[in-house]
């Protein structure tokens, strides 16, 4: 943990993944601490898996946390987390924010799959998450939001989510949500009452040449193709389990 202040903790964490010639993925640098633990898990194959564990409770007003993973030339990364993060309203006041950067080089594979993000009544969180792909890279990322935990109303939530292929933007887009947010955030163009949202992103170099086909996935659902080799599919659902369901069946179909 790099530190408490009177506005809150800051953390940091980083991963650098490499291949190690011989067909498998090592971990160079695995650092992290205090709310942002990292743990290396049993690995499949040529893939290294890492896991995200919440040492402590947060983020809660106030607080920086940052994580940044890079995936070398011929790596293949699959990070997740043990439990959702919970962002509270803490002593401190103002703003907390969690930023993540994800790096993937050429003929690189990164799995960004984390658990579901619950704002919880009085919390204050803006969260970054940015990607940035080389033209021969792979990425599935799934984003999870939760407005309150059961019966309980939303702490405001602004969520900035960007993929770049190649220098080139395929995906920037912020949503914003809970109190104070831009009005219609809760209206039919946007949730429509629904409490959990979600996006997955999918970048693979053979949708250059067949991009997949923009479609309904069923009422609460869409899959659209992006600009490049990358595609999107957004969710909304009453709640965790059922969005999570709706973001597995659309990944399946990807596959």
């Amino acid at each position: 943990m790099d530190g408490v202040t009177a506005t809150g903790i800051r953390a940091d964490a980083r991963i650098v993944a490499r291949a190690d010639g011989r067909g498998g993925t090592v971990l160079p640098v695995l650092d992290g601490d205090g709310p942002l633990a990292l743990r290396r898990t049993r690995s499949d194959g040529s893939e290294a898996k890492v896991m995200l564990v919440g040492a402590m409770s947060g983020p809660l007003g106030g607080d920086r946390f940052s994580l940044t993973a890079s995936v070398a030339e011929g790596a293949r990364l699959h990070i997740g987390s043990a439990a959702a993060t919970l962002a509270l309203p803490g002593q401190a006041k103002g703003e907390a924010r969690y930023d993540v950067r994800l790096d993937v080089a050429d003929g690189a594979e990164l799995h960004w799959l984390p658990e579901q993000l619950i704002s919880a009544r009085g919390s204050d969180l803006y969260v970054t998450t940015r990607a940035e792909l080389a033209a021969g890279a792979r990425l599935v990322l799934r984003e999870e939001q939760v407005l309150g935990r059961a019966g309980e109303d939303p702490g405001r939530l602004t969520s900035r989510l960007t993929v770049r292929v190649a220098g080139r933007a395929v995906l920037d887009q912020e949503l914003s949500c809970g109190p104070g947010a831009p009005g219609g955030w809760d209206g039919p163009a946007v949730l429509a009452g629904h409490r959990a949202v979600g996006q997955l992103v999918v970048v693979r170099p053979e949708f250059m040449e067949h991009p997949v086909q923009a479609q309904a996935l069923g009422e609460c659902a869409a899959l659209i193709p992006l600009a490049g080799p990358a595609a999107l599919v957004s969710a909304v659902a009453a709640d965790a389990l059922r969005l999570r369901r709706l973001l597995d069946e659309a990944l399946t179909m990807l596959r």
